[in-house]
């Protein structure tokens, strides 16, 4: 639900397609798609009640942690629709934000993963979706979850929303064309994400593209991929300036500065997320994108040196809570944010269970992991125990 596919780094790449339309600023003041303003910039966070009472249930059942517990509930959390049902949450989540939003007199930000493509996640297993490609999944998709959405968020215009937009969607047509269910979405995922940046052109949303991670993307060549499709989609949208930026590290491991991308993987030129983020903004200015920003989730990448292979992406033992969300930490970034609420899960650890995926129940992985997006609260103590900086 929540995860991306990782087989192998050298070969996989994956992303978050975005789309963004105009932000709310500094002060609340709207602008156009593309604006140049850091939508994270002035505003609040909206904290999710839901989240918030997660966190709590498990803070009275370890009294003992209590207190450090309780500090997780203070930091936002990105808000996942990865289903048409999914989609009636929506209304009441920015609803409470607006509430915050009165309540503070200062703009409160929402961050909203949009992820129910049909074919989803064309090379996995636990995240797979509801829709498919052959089922009339193409009209559905825009038909029962984007224009709902879209819809959504024009009933809420003096609130900032930010979108990440289908996580491991483009990336699968960059370096998974030789499977069958990735070849069948290759026009489905481009008119979809194209669609949805175009509905998504609103005064109070900005679109991320999200570009995956430094062990998928750092290669050159893999870099130059997502780039050129990066261009090609977004020219059928209306152009390069109808996106705020990308998104990195989506429901990732892969640390800030630390160098365990070398030991990894030799041959990556970007062995963690801010060089990546520096190459990465190199190669994409050849291809046409000029001022973007980016935004890196520090949900669960405060540790190093905790998996064995890069491309190990469930539920990854040993994990930490990483920096807290907040905007313009580092120069090109516009916030590091949680956009993986900690605690969730990335899928099953049954073999037997539905939807399981061999990786989360690899040697990497965390056991007795419940189904994707489910509350793991074990796993979800050790990011607290293992959270750098410390909570």
């Amino acid at each position: 639900m929540h995860q991306r596919i990782r087989i192998n780094p050298a070969l996989f790449v994956i992303l978050c397609a975005s789309a963004c339309a105009g932000t709310i600023g500094q002060g609340g003041a709207s602008s156009s798609p593309g604006s140049s303003t850091n939508p994270f910039k002035g505003v609040n966070f909206f904290l999710n009640p839901a989240y918030t009472a997660n966190v709590e249930a498990t803070a009275k059942k370890h009294p003992d942690m209590a207190d450090t517990i309780r500090k997780v509930a203070k930091n936002p959390t990105g808000l996942w629709l990865d289903s048409i049902g999914h989609v009636a949450n929506l209304k009441p989540w920015l609803d409470d934000a607006k509430k915050q939003q009165d309540a503070s007199g200062k703009p409160t930000l929402s961050l909203v993963i949009v992820y129910d493509l049909p074919n989803r996640d064309c090379s996995a297993a636990s995240s797979a979706g509801e829709l498919m490609v052959a089922q009339n999944g193409e009209a559905r998709y825009m038909n029962e979850f984007i224009d709902p959405i879209a819809a959504e968020f024009k009933a809420h215009p003096d609130q900032p929303i930010v979108v990440v937009l289908e996580p491991d969607s483009l990336g699968n047509l960059a370096t998974n064309m030789a499977l069958p269910k990735c070849q069948e979405a290759k026009s489905v995922y481009k008119n979809g994400i194209v669609y949805a940046i175009k509905k998504f052109a609103l005064p109070n949303v900005s679109v991320y593209l999200d570009a995956a991670h430094s062990g998928w993307l750092g290669w050159d060549d893999n870099r130059a991929k997502i780039a050129k499709i990066f261009k090609t989609v977004l020219n059928d949208a209306g152009g390069p300036e109808m996106i705020r930026g990308f998104a990195l590290n989506t429901a990732n491991f892969t640390h800030l500065s630390n160098r365990d991308g070398a030991v990894l993987e030799p041959t990556n030129p970007c062995p963690n997320e801010l060089t990546y983020a520096k190459v990465l903004r190199k190669t994409l200015e050849m291809y046409g994108f000029k001022n973007h920003g980016f935004i890196i989730d520090t949900s669960r990448n405060g540790k190093g040196n905790i998996r064995a292979k890069w491309g190990s992406w469930c539920n990854v033992h040993g994990a930490g809570l990483g920096e807290r969300p907040r905007a313009e930490p580092e120069p090109g970034i516009d916030a590091y944010f949680w956009v993986k609420p900690p605690g969730d899960s990335d899928g099953s650890s049954d073999p037997n269970g539905p939807r399981y995926d061999e990786m989360c129940g690899g040697p990497d992985a965390a056991k007795g992991a419940p189904q994707a997006g489910e509350w793991f609260e074990s796993y979800f103590l050790d990011l607290v125990r293992n959270a750098r900086p410390p909570l």
